[in-house]
């Protein structure tokens, strides 16, 4: 009898060794060693202390623990410590589950305003609302207000098959709820049973453990049962942090497309699309530096303004409105000032008529930044930079270009100083 104890208790360690060397070190310091151990009838029984840990053990480690019982023949049960040895997955056992509500939005593709930009990422969020494609997952990142979240409510509703759709943050709720109300495998079957799987704002699945290996386990079965899976973020699979190397590969796995923020012309388009007139949005739209939260913001300030006060907005009332959230407008002779502290050069010297070759420069670049970011006319430009004529500025203009083909240093503070006059 004490032979057939010692046996078991040989056979025990050497099984916690085995799984040991299959997981992490802090997942089995916190999940299994301590769950109680038992061999019985070619059965390894694993005893947790409540529920909540046996759930979410089945959920997260079934398969490793089943390869490592039946690597030394035997099956696997995994149940509550002291309760009726019953495997916690029954299948004779019918679980439900209910989804949190989600979200209505019934946006089209004509929504989302295009550009030359993001052509490409249209076209592919297209395709792949049409039916299977071969680069899933789409992998879709960019900055906040960029226009994610649209895209994929839009491959959503242009989808013809089920679509499952929930936010980074939804899925972890979810994944916790699911275990604590005992229905984690209802909640697995409910993600998988769909044509098209959308995870938006997938970083904040980021420094949650025990989700991020339920997703790239759900990740892998709807990629090899063929099923489409759209993905975004705001940085790219390979600088997101709190994912390892192995999720960052799977994530990139597919196709990876960026999307840029809204332009000035995009912006326009926006605040007309808003009930923005067309004459106050072309005002606005370069000042407007935000995302296009911000933009939906404004368009939406102006609309209550004019329904609540029963007025058109023009755009004195508008710039009234949004003095807080439109960049302040520069005049050409404050820029001039501006850039001659950012040269290093005096305005009167500017406007003088000293000769020599780093104040020449200044002026030459001066004359092209403000050719490039206001829509001044050669001879005004003049004007402003020591009433120079027509054919100077023009020289100028020449001069520049030859030079910023090989001076990258240079060509970099023109297009920091053109970004910040625009």
């Amino acid at each position: 009898m004490q032979v057939a104890a010692t046996k078991q208790m040989t056979n025990v360690d050497l099984i916690r060794g085995a799984i040991a060397a299959k997981i992490d070190s802090a997942a089995f310091s916190s999940w299994i060693a301590p769950l109680d151990f038992e061999i019985s009838n070619n059965v390894l029984t694993l005893g947790a202390q409540n529920q909540f840990s046996a759930d979410y053990i089945s959920s997260v480690y079934e398969n490793v623990l089943s390869s490592v019982a039946d690597s030394f023949g035997l099956s696997l049960n995994i149940c509550v410590h002291g309760a009726a040895k019953t495997p916690v997955a029954n299948d004779n056992c019918v679980q439900s589950y209910v989804p949190m509500p989600a979200s209505t939005n019934m946006a089209a593709f004509d929504a989302f305003v295009e550009s030359d930009e993001n052509a490409f990422v249209i076209s592919a969020c297209k395709k792949i609302a049409a039916g299977s494609v071969s680069f899933s997952p789409l992998f879709i990142y960019g900055p906040s207000g960029a226009g994610k979240t649209l895209l994929a409510e839009c491959i959503r509703n242009a989808s013809n098959g089920h679509v499952v759709m929930m936010t980074g943050g939804g899925f972890v709720a979810e994944f916790t709820r699911s275990l604590r109300d005992h229905n984690i495998f209802a909640f697995k079957d409910f993600c998988r049973n769909c044509d098209t799987f959308i995870l938006d704002d997938v970083n904040a699945l980021a420094g949650k453990r025990a989700t991020m290996d339920e997703f790239l386990q759900l990740l892998i079965d709807l990629r090899n049962s063929g099923k489409n899976i759209v993905l975004t973020s705001n940085t790219t699979p390979n600088n997101l942090t709190g994912f390892d190397r192995r999720a960052q590969s799977l994530l990139a796995s597919g196709l990876v497309a960026d999307v840029i923020g809204p332009s000035d012309n995009v912006k326009r388009i926006m605040l007309m699309r808003g009930g923005v007139a067309a004459n106050v949005a072309s005002a606005l739209s370069n000042r407007i530096t935000g995302d296009g939260h911000m933009v939906t913001g404004v368009a939406t300030k102006i609309k209550a303004y004019s329904e609540l006060m029963n007025t058109d907005v023009t755009l004195d009332i508008a710039e009234r409105l949004l003095a807080d959230t439109l960049r302040k407008s520069q005049t050409p002779l404050a820029m001039v000032k501006s850039m001659c502290a950012t040269l290093g050069v005096s305005y009167d010297a500017v406007c003088g008529t000293g000769r020599n070759r780093s104040l020449v420069l200044a002026r030459q670049v001066m004359m092209a930044v403000l050719h490039r970011a206001t829509k001044l006319s050669l001879a005004e430009i003049g004007n402003y930079v020591g009433g120079r004529d027509h054919a100077t500025v023009m020289y100028a203009l020449k001069q520049v270009e030859k030079l910023v083909k090989t001076d990258l240093v240079l060509s970099a503070q023109i297009n920091d100083m053109i970004a910040e006059y625009k």
